[in-house]
């Protein structure tokens, strides 16, 4: 059976449920989900700030993660809609390693020029500068942020459908999007309910991550083991463990 390791960067037991709830759905019975909450920062990432802190959360969950397993996931999803630690997680795995927003674009410019709908405002130019890192800039048509964030839009469902729904109709409609991704962990499940009001491909992140980490086809990871090339000082014992040794 294959193993799917599912990193929550937020502090949230709920968006890991959610999460656990969405990618085993996804990925079926023949994949082994975990998903594993940050052990610090914050409840919901929604700034710079939060961002940062969550990369490093990324890394100490995942070095928590695989401290005294026997078996290796073959995959790593980041569970989080900005992929907070993506490249460092890359360079330090040796499995394929995504995030909701990588997967996510992937999966939107098979369609053509893509949008994204969002909850809290200061994640425009935050999801712009990972899109140019990323290299999937010219492919991005705009980014449409809502007030409420991810975490207060999956307290009101209803609500929340009929905001996201206009939202990705004014997607369509201002930026010429060819595909719209409602992006945000939080999210997960609710493009299914918006598709019939949008006239375009609506990309769940979640079920998007979920197929590409599965696929697993990243470009073959140059270590055999995991680990980072530097050492760590007054880092978790997982996080040391994993550096060079003095």
């Amino acid at each position: 059976m294959r193993k799917l390791l599912v990193i929550n960067p937020n502090t949230s037991a709920s968006v890991s449920a959610l999460l656990q709830t969405h990618v085993q759905a996804a990925a079926g019975l023949h994949v082994q989900v975990r998903t594993v909450t940050a052990r610090f920062g914050a409840p919901y990432i929604s700034d710079e700030a939060s961002y940062a802190v969550a990369a490093h959360a990324t890394l100490d969950t995942w070095a928590a993660a695989l401290a005294g397993v026997d078996e290796a996931p073959d995959a790593v999803l980041i569970g989080c809609f900005g992929d907070p630690g993506l490249l460092a997680l890359r360079e330090s795995s040796p499995v394929p390693v995504t995030g909701l927003a990588e997967a996510a674009f992937t999966e939107a410019a098979r369609h053509g020029r893509f949008a994204i709908v969002t909850g809290g405002e200061r994640w425009g130019p935050m999801l712009q500068r990972l899109a140019q890192a990323l290299g999937h800039a010219p492919s991005l048509a705009g980014i449409h942020t809502v007030a409420p964030t991810g975490a207060q839009l999956a307290a009101d469902p209803a609500a929340a459908r009929t905001l996201l729904t206009q939202a990705c109709r004014d997607a369509v409609r201002q930026l010429g999007a060819q595909a719209v991704i409602l992006g945000g962990a939080g999210l997960a499940g609710m493009a299914a309910a918006l598709q019939p009001g949008v006239s375009v491909p609506l990309i769940d992140s979640v079920l998007a991550g979920a197929h590409w980490a599965l696929r697993s086809h990243a470009p073959p990871s140059r270590r055999s083991k995991p680990g980072f090339d530097v050492p760590w000082d007054k880092l978790s014992p997982e996080l040391t463990a994993l550096g060079l040794q003095p």
